[in-house]
């Protein structure tokens, strides 16, 4: 992971716990329950970023006999378990949370504590999600933010971006649902505010959990990559064309990569043998993120006899 990452995903983790306190303490004092969601949100969102540290972590372990290509899909894993996690516990307890003071309501007490630490939330939330959402515009170029967010291979700049942004639509509800709910003399808008933020987290962490899916089954490169990896390889003067290419992820930056090429006839093994390193130098050079390159050999008169070496 790149150190502007772990910049986001450590203001992430640092404006949550403070806020989370806070929360805790105005939700006791005035018995708001969309305060308590709000609290057990960002208490949530602190796990999560020490989850996704622990990720990148254990995705950094070298290669094994258990695991050759690397352990760079843990990543995702615990991606999808933050995603899991934000549906279940934050999305889960707050629309519980919310359902309950529904069905039994309590008036809301001087709600001074709550603009209190409502205005303190989203001071530090605007700085964690400051810092992401500059993290992932650097990342992202000059692609729109769904494309980025569909291309990218490293998720923990795009999660917390999703997570600060669920973040500040809760605070807006639960500051609706205190305000409109003590104006009002209304207890069940505190609750309604409640479900909203609920029904919020679970539509990030469907989203989340999509996009880890796609991750862990296995990516591959998109194709004007495929694409520029066929012209660089069929430019070699040894290469008739390239059959297949085949890319997968095993992590933001570790890519496999699998070439079936047919290489010009009258090539002896000797020339096929310098062909193939020379091609692997040329993509390793281009391509810094392909660590593994498996390429199949075939020349016209081999395949001709339908033998195949492979290098």
């Amino acid at each position: 992971m790149a150190s502007g990452s772990k910049k986001a995903i450590y203001a992430a983790i640092g404006g949550n716990l403070a806020i989370a306190v806070t929360k805790f303490i105005a939700a006791t004092f005035t018995g708001s329950s969309a305060m308590l969601s709000e609290g057990f949100h960002s208490l949530v969102d602190t796990g999560n970023g020490g989850l996704l540290l622990l990720g990148t972590h254990r995705s950094k372990k070298p290669p094994d006999e258990v695991h050759p290509f690397g352990h760079g899909k843990e990543l995702y894993f615990w991606t999808l378990i933050v995603a899991v996690l934000i549906f279940g516990v934050g999305g889960g307890i707050s629309a519980y949370e919310g359902i309950t003071h529904i069905l039994h309501p309590s008036p809301l007490e001087d709600p001074t504590w709550n603009y209190l630490v409502l205005g303190l939330a989203v001071f530090f939330e605007g700085i964690s999600f400051t810092v992401a959402f500059r993290e992932f515009q650097k990342a992202k170029g000059d692609q729109g933010i769904w494309q980025a967010i569909r291309t990218s291979k490293d998720p923990t700049t795009f999660t917390v971006v999703f997570e600060d942004s669920a973040a500040m639509l809760g605070l807006m509800f639960a500051f609706l649902g205190v305000f409109l709910g003590h104006r009002l003399k209304n207890p069940y808008l505190d609750g309604a505010a409640s479900i909203a933020i609920g029904i919020t987290l679970a539509t990030v962490a469907v989203l989340l959990i999509y996009e880890s899916k796609g991750l862990l089954i296995g990516e591959g490169a998109d194709p004007q990559t495929l694409n520029s990896i066929r012209a660089l390889v069929e430019a070699d003067a040894s290469v008739e064309q390239v059959l297949r290419a085949l890319t997968m992820y095993f992590g933001p930056h570790t890519v496999l990569l699998a070439l079936e090429i047919e290489f010009h006839k009258g090539l002896s093994a000797a020339d096929l043998e310098s062909a193939v390193d020379r091609l692997e130098k040329a993509i390793r050079n281009q391509y810094s993120d392909i660590k593994h390159v498996f390429i199949e050999a075939e020349s016209l008169a081999i395949h001709r006899n339908e033998a195949t070496n492979s290098y």
